[in-house]
């Protein structure tokens, strides 16, 4: 599905402006809308998933509607098609998001937690690599037509909802859960909050803290584009970015399996500071494009982790909440951490903006070291 995704968006802002006449601003709108609605529709889904005591109808409810908005990109006339389809991709994004990791902590054997959920992230950046390289070769071989890339994304996303349909299993939990599904059905959003342990309170507000620091990719375009990438290539950021990152999120995820996840996601988190100090430094491509692959290096040793940590610190009851709840909090603070990092470049330049970065690396450290020694950060569900 993120191929079929990916090959659609890597386009998308083109064809709106080019071909149906949208504004920049339009297009700016419709993102920040469409990815606002996504973090906020995880909660609710999550919190539902845990109440039918089902994560694979939400899973392939989501998929679903982010399959059949496929060909209406293709079809579209006018831009307000767009529009819709892209709020309905996101709305789909946003459904299957928390009950598919939910699905995956059931599926995943407890000591394998960390290398599934670095392999899910892995698989997803691969995504996220293939599907632009994927739209340039499709571009070329169609003559540029926008339309019939747009087609052929069909095609990945029909694959992804026949393995799911298909081949993806719901554990059997009848015997041992039914009365525990029962309660938790029975039970308010509220209540669910309060079944959660001061270890994923905590968790949550060192997510908090490093995603603070870990704004949007938009600014490592920029910054390559301020040392003088040339416009053609600069896509080649988040190919050199994804392509860290995918190599490195399973790996990492399967060292925390070993060792403690705290200490591989330290290392993650020394690894963004060397990123932004890099950056920060840069005055040339191949510096700020070291930077870069460093920068998706710590995203591979930490986002994976941080989603195993969820698993690890709640109960199965209402895990699809848990994970509703950290998709929302990331989501929100990552759209903070852009805007802040937008206005400190407008005021005070690109370097400012990676050392800002570096510093609050450096405070969420120090916080979580704090709570880690103080015996706060457990990684096992409360009792």
């Amino acid at each position: 599905m993120d191929v079929s995704s990916e090959m659609i968006h890597a386009l998308l802002p083109v064809f709106l402006v080019s071909v149906l006449g949208a504004s920049v601003t339009a297009v700016g709108w419709l993102e920040g809308v469409s990815e606002a609605t996504a973090s906020i529709t995880k909660l609710f889904s999550g919190a539902l998933s845990d109440r039918l005591g089902k994560r694979k109808l939400l899973t392939v409810l989501g998929y679903g509607l982010a399959a059949v908005t496929k060909p209406f990109f293709a079809l579209a006339p006018t831009a307000a098609w767009v529009y819709a389809a892209r709020f309905t991709d996101r709305v789909g994004k946003g459904i299957r998001g928390a009950p598919r990791d939910a699905l995956i902590s059931e599926l995943a054997p407890p000591e394998l937690r960390g290398a599934s959920f670095g392999l899910r992230q892995s698989l997803d950046t691969i995504g996220a690599v293939a599907g632009p390289l994927l739209a340039i070769v499709l571009m070329a071989a169609t003559a540029d037509s926008f339309r019939a890339v747009f087609w052929l994304a069909v095609i990945p996303a029909g694959i992804s909802m026949i393995v799911l349909l298909l081949f993806v299993q719901e554990p059997d939990r009848a015997a041992a859960g039914a009365e525990q599904r029962r309660l938790a059905g029975a039970s308010s959003f509220g209540a669910a909050l309060r079944t959660f342990g001061r270890g994923y309170w905590w968790l949550l507000v060192i997510v908090a803290l490093f995603t603070l620091a870990r704004f949007s990719e938009a600014f490592l375009i920029l910054k390559a584009s301020e040392t003088g990438l040339a416009a053609a290539y600069v896509p080649l950021v988040l190919v050199v970015m994804n392509v860290s990152y995918a190599l490195s999120a399973y790996p990492a995820g399967a060292m925390s399996d070993r060792l403690d996840r705290w200490g591989v996601l330290a290392a993650g988190a020394v690894l963004l500071i060397g990123a932004d100090l890099l950056l920060a430094a840069s005055d040339s491509v191949v510096l700020a494009m070291v930077g870069i692959a460093i920068w998706g290096l710590h995203m591979g040793l930490t986002q994976g982790l941080f989603a195993a940590l969820v698993a690890d610190t709640t109960d199965e009851t209402h895990r699809g909440t848990a994970f509703g709840l950290f998709n929302l909090v990331t989501g929100v603070v990552l759209l903070a951490a852009s805007v802040l990092a937008g206005v400190v470049w407008d005021r005070y330049g690109s370097s400012a903006t990676f050392a800002l970065g570096a510093a609050i690396t450096a405070v969420a450290i120090a916080v979580a070291g704090a709570l880690y020694a103080a015996g706060e950060l457990r990684t096992q569900a409360p009792a």
